[in-house]
């Protein structure tokens, strides 16, 4: 581990982040107000998407008033026959919990996107202290109006060391330290209207090879926007949202903030989010912001501000029904406009139709399947050809719930289509958009989802509450033997015609968090590489290890 790692060790021990449980587990919070803090699924401790109860099922009834008390009985006259007793409200429903992608995010109140973090549970006076808890949730007023507000952040560090990946400045070793530091500031006035601000700073050290865009942006404005409720229904809520924002949708495949990234993605424009009991929608228009987005460079950004780029947009819709039991669907549609062109990206206009089920499958309360399917049909036009593509991807797993540590045991399948005949007019090279590579192509990073079939076996075991430790093995192919490979930034990787074996993944990590404050993660990531990338841009065999430690208050 390095020194910096330990030391923010220290720190959590002499902040006292010793809490041993959280309330936040047993008590549902109430619905929001604001459509927008609920709109994502709420991220489970160690694997990422999952349900809460108030997401899919709407609160238990308000408790019927007592019965008024039945008179005395006169000799004369008969004595009244009390009501029935109303039969009781009927239990929540136990919501589904969808293994999400092999993310780690924080846990407790913490939400991978700040602006849904949830400590509605300081409501109960018997609640478990958070550190850091005494600067959320705090009423006042002003101007006769009814202010809310909370402010908190995370400092995160993390150490990198690593050989051979397929990125800019060639085959080499090299180690390096990363910091980043997120504060927000969000402000609740009255019913309808709420102010939002995140700053991001981060930085990277000691690195041998040039930056890459997401590694560094320094002192800038994340996230900055204001949600305005335009009305509510009888089971939902109907918001508009206008600035800086970060997107999530479904488990981070196609549009994602990219968390694991120094930098995450941002974008700015306009949302309408709809919330209702069983279904949801968001409606979006933006442009991207940020060097993580790709749509900017390091060069124009890190010595000012950043600003939008209004000459690619990217607007869709994306809805999810939650009113299957143990099931959830999610319909989209992303319209992604670039109106650059560029040899190097995908560019033009490229509209992506797609669907996504994830179902639960309980077995005697013992065991429980698992299953998540998507797949998108991607057309337009780029670099005046046609545009053809499409992607397909199954995960199925199971887990033995009552047996120690509740080991689980997964594969999946992916398929990213690639150029079949370059030069005919067409390209059928799949657009991953915005993606949570990191999750799903090997913990190395060297490919993304284009033109690419995995098949991985994944073990997941849970050693203690607090504990999650994954072990995972990646077979990769092309999909195409005439296109060519794509590293992780999207760029294209040697020459098409040589072969279609990219190699074989093994990664290995563990996760620890020691309250809802802190925790600790680790990996360690072999990458073989095989006969497309030995032939066309030769190395040795990909390393990565990395240890990273995260704040948050």
């Amino acid at each position: 581990m390095s020194r910096s790692s330990f030391s923010l060790l220290v720190l959590a021990g002499a902040l006292g982040l010793g809490v041993e449980s959280f309330a936040d587990e047993l008590i549902a919070p109430p619905p929001s107000e604001f459509a927008t803090d609920e709109f994502t699924p709420a991220a489970s401790p160690i694997t990422g998407e999952s349900l809460s109860a108030d997401e899919i099922f709407t609160a238990d009834p308000a408790a019927a008033p007592a019965d008024a008390a039945v008179p005395p009985v006169s000799a004369d006259i008969p004595a009244p026959v009390p009501p029935k007793p109303k039969p009781p409200a009927p239990k929540k429903k136990t919501p589904p919990v969808f293994p999400g992608p092999k993310t780690l995010p924080p846990t407790g109140p913490y939400k991978v996107l700040f602006f849904e973090n949830d400590f509605s549970y300081k409501k109960d006076p018997n609640h478990e202290h958070v550190f850091g808890e005494e600067a959320k949730l705090m009423p006042f007023e002003l101007f006769d109006v009814d202010m809310v507000l909370s402010t908190g952040g995370e400092l995160r560090h993390r150490f990198i060391d690593q050989s051979n990946r397929l990125q800019p400045g060639g085959p080499d070793h090299t180690d390096y330290n990363q910091w980043r530091w997120r504060h927000y500031i969000d402000l609740k006035a009255g019913d309808r209207l709420r102010f939002y601000v995140e700053g991001l700073h981060a930085d990277t050290f000691g690195e041998d090879l040039p930056e890459q865009p997401i590694d560094v942006n320094r002192w800038d404005i994340q996230n900055a926007f204001v949600d305005y409720l335009l009305f509510k229904t009888d089971t939902g809520t109907h918001t508009l949202r206008y600035g800086r924002q970060e997107l999530l949708f479904g488990r981070q495949r196609l549009v994602s903030p990219l968390d694991w990234a120094n930098v995450r993605r941002n974008f700015e424009g306009f949302r309408y989010l709809v919330k209702e009991q069983d279904w949801k929608m968001d409606l979006f228009c933006v442009n991207p912001v940020n060097s993580a987005t790709g749509y900017q460079s390091i060069a124009l950004q890190d010595d000012r501000f950043d600003h939008a780029n209004h000459n690619v947009f990217f607007s869709g819709a994306y809805f999810t029904y939650t009113a299957i039991e143990n099931a959830n669907l999610d319909l989209y549609y992303l319209w992604l406009q670039d109106k650059i062109p560029s040899a190097t990206r995908a560019d033009g206009e490229r509209h992506t139709v797609g669907s996504r089920y994830s179902w639960l499958v309980p077995v005697e309360q013992q065991r429980v399947w698992d299953f998540d399917v998507e797949a998108a049909y991607q057309f337009g036009n780029d670099n005046a050809q046609s545009v053809q593509a499409g992607f397909a991807t199954m995960i199925a797993g199971h887990t033995w719930k009552a047996a120690p540590w509740s080991p689980r045991l997964s594969g999946l399948f992916y398929y990213g289509s690639g150029d079949v005949q370059p030069g005919d007019g067409t390209t059928n090279t799949f657009s991953v958009l915005f993606p949570l590579n990191h999750a799903y192509w090997a913990l190395s990073d060297n490919l993304s989802g284009q033109n690419l079939y995995d098949y991985c076996l994944q073990v997941d075991v849970k050693p203690t509450k607090k504990t999650a430790i994954t072990v995972a093995h990646h077979f990769f192919e092309l999909a195409s033997n005439g296109d060519r490979a794509y590293n992780v930034a999207g760029n294209a990787v040697g020459t098409p015609g040589n072969g279609t074996s990219m190699g074989n993944a093994l990664d290995l990590y563990g996760y620890y968090a020691f309250n809802p404050n802190f925790d600790i993660q680790a990996g360690y990531s072999w990458f073989w590489f095989g006969n497309f990338i030995d032939r066309t841009t030769p190395r040795g065999d990909c390393r990565q290890f990395y240890v990273q430690t995260s704040i948050r208050y």
